[in-house]
């Protein structure tokens, strides 16, 4: 089938949503479906276009069998609320006349956030006469909200009023967790569909050394705990540079390295400053992340204590399980419940750096029981998440909201 991908977000760009979209669509295209992804030109979250893509509108390529058509989007770091919305706006207004001539499509299927894209795949959905999935992998602006980063009452019933639009508009709203799946059941909206995130076992392997990487970074023989990921708001980073302080004082040989960019980066490293256990390591390609996994003693991942989190799985910890790495988690709800189910890792309360502190150490005391978790979370998620298992979820989306004979 021929299958239309609409996401400003997309490789060689880091991050969730460009390796889950990524790694789906080159999959449906090994099993002979067409796959278009209609994106802009990388720029998150820096906010700076590569030099090969500047001064362009418009750039058709191919990525591992993948047609992909870049389009004009306003460029702008990932911080600053006005912004972003402007950023999200352009590729909305650009999308949609880009997608005019991006032919004929059987299913299009829209990432969200941004919620804008939304709009941008109605019209388009109409003009090629091909239902529409949207995609839900943040409850946005409801996300927004409890952060703090929204709180006018116009913009926020405005961002209610297009969300409503495009769940109403869509022949089936896919929740990348249960915990969003449940909360849009509990709102009303029963045509839903899960779609969970996953790994690729072949990347995110045990068997892969990452020796050579810690003597690059100077690592030495230190326990190294390990996030790589979005430094924003949601992640609330700043328990595990609190927590590399307690370490530090009580004498622990440890390493915390957090890796990537972000809204909160720079407060985050000016907060960390004369912290002799933590480390900052600017965004690495995605090719780079697997080695840094192997290279770590155990993985971290954090969310912030607010109820929207709690329906939260961030896609690092399918990650980390697979590289057989225990996992200290420090969130509620769903991500500490798959652990849980795993067996592969620690959970304690968020936004609590001692008892996070104290956790590492426990994972470092114990070498048996690190091998241990991390066995096991390597056989989860074999059995449940392997991104081969979500093409198939795909494949049955495909078949439910595509008319017989397209």
């Amino acid at each position: 089938m021929r299958v239309l991908f609409l996401t400003p977000y997309f490789p060689p760009e880091v991050g969730a949503p460009q390796s889950r979209l990524y790694e789906l669509a080159v999959r449906l295209v090994r099993r002979g479906h067409d796959v278009t992804v209609l994106t802009g030109f990388p720029n998150y979250p820096s906010g700076v276009i590569p030099e090969p893509y500047r001064g362009k509108i418009r750039q058709d390529e191919r990525l591992d069998g993948i047609r992909v058509i870049r389009t004009w989007i306003y460029a702008t770091p990932n911080r600053g609320f006005l912004r972003r919305v402007l950023n999200h706006l352009s590729y909305m207004v650009s999308a949609s006349l880009t997608g005019l001539g991006s032919g004929p499509a059987d299913l299009v299927f829209v990432e969200s956030p941004p919620l804008f894209d939304g709009i941008a795949g109605w019209f388009l959905s109409r003009l090629k006469r091909a239902p529409m999935v949207f995609n839900v992998a943040d409850l946005w602006p409801q996300s927004a909200v409890e952060l703090g980063a929204v709180h006018n009452r116009t913009l926020i019933r405005i961002a209610e009023g297009i969300e409503e639009f495009a769940y109403r508009k869509s022949a089936r709203v896919a929740a990348v967790t249960r915990g969003i799946d449940r909360i849009l059941k509990e709102r009303g909206f029963h045509h839903t569909f899960f779609l969970p995130n996953g790994v690729d076992l072949s990347l995110f392997d045990p068997s892969r050394s990452g020796e050579a990487c810690r003597e690059r970074l100077g690592l030495g023989d230190r326990f190294v705990v390990l996030y790589a990921g979005t430094h924003g708001m949601a992640q609330g980073l700043e328990v595990l540079v609190e927590a590399g302080r307690i370490l530090e004082a009580r004498g622990v040989p440890a390493t915390i390295l957090l890796v990537g960019d972000g809204s909160e980066r720079e407060r985050l490293v000016e907060l960390g400053r004369g912290v002799g256990t933590v480390r900052f390591l600017e965004s690495q390609p995605k090719s780079e992340i697997p080695e840094l996994v192997a290279a770590c003693d155990a993985y971290a991942v954090t969310l912030r204590d607010l109820p929207l989190f709690h329906g939260a799985v961030p896609s690092k910890l399918y990650e980390a399980l697979s590289a057989a790495k225990p996992v200290v988690l420090a969130a509620r709800g769903e991500a500490p419940a798959l652990l849980a189910e795993a067996d592969a890792g620690l959970t304690v309360p968020p936004e609590d750096p001692a008892a996070l502190a104290d956790a590492i150490e426990r994972v470092m005391a114990d070498p048996a029981e690190r091998k241990r978790l991390g066995e096991n979370g390597r056989r989860f998620v074999a059995a449940h998440y392997d991104r081969e298992k979500l093409a198939d979820r795909f494949e049955e989306l495909l078949a439910e909201v595509v008319p017989r004979g397209r």
